[in-house]
């Protein structure tokens, strides 16, 4: 009996490590499912009514999610950069980011990070964050609410925390990127389908 809680135990916590990243990423996508359902989210799960010109990636560092994020965007034809909360300007996108985004086609060996501070917000410009307190914290520097939306808002199946993969394993790095490439694809044909500028060349 011990031996097989113990098995069960082992296989919940490689699922968890290869879905979620970590039990604190399980918890904080947990915590975002509870956002949505009070209804704390709902401004931040759907593209706003003004145009948009430009989509932004955003995430911690730029090395990973947001990097892989704007060149899936890139390979749609959008208008698009992306940036980091706290990084390194000029930083290449992290070794298994490069690796894992070869399995969808993408080179991100050119990739440079940009920090959010040599970033300059323009009007038309659609911020999609990775973490609910992504948003808050680009509200927090001056950004407007209606101009940030949680990218997985979008990815098949939903998953509004896209915990960070910098460090976890190769397994949680492509679940990760295969969330993000699906939000990438769905949210540029619902712009297309609008007609929006950002996916005009």
């Amino acid at each position: 009996m011990l031996n097989r809680f113990s098995q069960a135990r082992q296989q919940l916590a490689a699922l968890t490590r290869s879905n979620y990243g970590t039990l604190r990423g399980w918890v904080r996508h947990m915590l975002a499912q509870l956002e949505l359902l009070a209804g704390r989210v709902d401004a931040h799960i759907a593209l706003p009514t003004e145009p948009v010109h430009r989509l932004v990636f955003v995430c911690l560092g730029n090395i990973n999610r947001s990097a892989f994020a704007e060149w899936v965007a890139r390979g749609q034809g959008a208008r698009v950069c992306s940036l980091g909360l706290s990084t390194t300007t000029g930083a290449p996108a992290f070794p298994t980011a490069q690796h894992t985004a070869g399995y969808f086609g993408l080179d991100l060996g050119q990739h440079q990070a940009t920090d959010f501070s040599d970033y300059r917000y323009q009007p038309g410009d659609l911020l999609l964050a990775m973490e609910i307190r992504h948003v808050k914290q680009l509200q927090a520097r001056g950004i407007p609410a209606q101009a940030i939306v949680l990218l997985g808002a979008w990815s098949r199946p939903r998953r509004l925390h896209l915990h960070d993969p910098a460090t976890l394993s190769d397994a949680y790095f492509f679940s990760c990127f295969t969330l993000i490439h699906s939000a990438v694809l769905n949210l540029c044909a619902e712009l297309r389908v609008r007609g929006s500028a950002s996916m005009q060349p």
